[in-house]
């Protein structure tokens, strides 16, 4: 079955717009992406074929598809496409946009699919608005997100939408549309003439980072870098890279991917990968992420997940961060990619970590028991008949400085929160706290 998108004034026909906007797919043949939505059997094929199309949530990195893909869509079912931004609307504009909906199903039975662009920028109140219309099928709603839709879109109205997540595009896949748009001659550069080898084609792939707009954007720009070169209308690496400037780098410090990618990092240290490590910290900090937030969480690992298996590992992340402080970007990098390779390769103890957390978890859920007397101190007289001190033995008086007495509140006599490991300097410490454990 051929699934075309039925004539309409489209965006992409204005004279003027940029390459990506001329570029968007007419039909679903022409779309690139996506074939695990939009393969034989796929639920987005059935649903096309069928021409129910439910409301929908498209979440995805950019330049992925998601607004050509909508389009397409209402293309398909012969339904008004209306284009609503988060940015720019309210819900005033949502209330006009529901009412001419209304209209129109009432007027000739046209359905209305409203596609609202980062849906995520929309407030709960925002998003509470489209809630009636969508259960009654007054609009099928398509919004796009780049963000977690879990933490980004509110419950009622994700319990009436399928979420269907977007891809990156392939390397293979981004030099399809180049190749497109190149050969073009009404939409794209085809009249232009302009020439490159598939190296090129692919190095723009590489750099576009899955992101099929990023590429059309290089690829437009180069192109009129290309026409004031010495061999005019040939498009060479030379000339991409001096478009691109630098690689393009799917990233967010407050969404999703800041979040992804610090766990990728913790997660490598932890797992004693200091190559996957220095990649994550090298992916963080080539994205614009804030170096000395890098170096407060190497910190925290330093101390969570080493511990006392290596206390160096703390000096060395707090040297780390007073390294960066000192030589800022890109000199004091270094210092955290030696504090990192260093993190990776230590032995590994939460052990601290976990007593640290039981013993939270005594004070919070038990009373708060008295000092036991024995080792208050009793600074007056008064103190000492009342027992204060009574009983206490100085450490320093026993052989190996090392007394076997209660320090612990009578009804939490029996706790023991930190249990050492058998790595790193806790082996030594272990076998100490054994010795002395048996004493008691």
């Amino acid at each position: 079955m051929t699934l075309e998108l039925f004539p309409r004034e489209s965006p992409s026909a204005k004279k003027g717009a940029p390459l990506a906007d001329r570029m968007r797919p007419r039909s679903l043949e022409e779309f690139v992406g996506q074939s695990h939505l939009l393969g034989d059997g796929k639920i987005l094929r059935i649903a096309l074929a069928q021409g129910e199309i439910p409301s929908l949530i498209f979440w995805g990195p950019p330049g992925t598809g998601k607004t050509s893909l909508a389009m397409l869509i209402a293309g398909h079912v012969r339904a008004a496409f209306i284009p609503f931004s988060a940015v720019t609307s309210g819900i005033k504009e949502i209330k006009e946009v529901i009412a001419e909906a209304e209209r129109r199903l009432r007027g000739g039975g046209q359905r209305t699919v409203l596609f609202v662009d980062e849906i995520h920028r929309f407030n709960k109140a925002q998003q509470d608005a489209f809630l009636p219309h969508v259960e009654r099928g007054t609009i099928t709603l398509i919004g796009a997100t780049t963000e977690n839709p879990s933490f980004e879109v509110i419950a009622p109205l994700l319990s009436r939408t399928k979420v269907l997540v977007l891809q990156p595009l392939s390397e293979a896949e981004v030099v399809l549309i180049l190749s497109r748009a190149l050969a073009d001659p009404e939409r794209g550069l085809g009249r232009a003439g302009l020439q490159a080898a598939p190296d090129v084609l692919e190095a723009i792939g590489r750099w576009a980072n899955g992101d099929a707009r990023s590429a059309l954007n290089l690829l437009e720009l180069s192109g009129r870098l290309a026409a004031a070169a010495s061999e005019p209308g040939v498009l060479t690496l030379a000339t991409v890279q001096e478009g691109a400037q630098h690689k393009s780098l799917l990233y967010d410090k407050a969404g999703e991917e800041h979040y992804n990618l610090i766990s990728a990092l913790h997660k490598s240290l932890r797992g004693s990968d200091p190559d996957a490590a220095l990649y994550w910290l090298a992916r963080m900090l080539a994205s614009g992420e804030d170096p000395l937030y890098l170096a407060r969480r190497l910190v925290r690992f330093a101390s969570e997940d080493i511990g006392n298996a290596d206390p160096r590992a703390l000096s060395l992340a707090l040297a780390a961060k007073e390294a960066y402080h000192f030589l800022g970007s890109p000199e004091g990098e270094l210092a955290l990619a030696q504090c990192v390779v260093y993190l990776a390769t230590a032995p590994k103890s939460n052990a601290v970590y976990v007593a640290f957390n039981e013993a939270k978890a005594d004070v919070a859920s038990a009373p708060a028991e008295p000092v036991p007397l024995h080792i208050r101190n009793a600074p007056t007289s008064l103190m000492a008949e009342l027992g204060y001190a009574q009983g206490y033995q100085y450490a320093h008086d026993h052989p190996g400085a090392h007394v076997a007495q209660d320090y612990l509140p009578e009804r939490l006599r029996e706790r023991m929160y930190y249990r050492p490991t058998d790595r790193g300097l806790e082996a030594e410490i272990r076998k100490r706290l054994t010795a002395w454990r048996r004493k008691a």
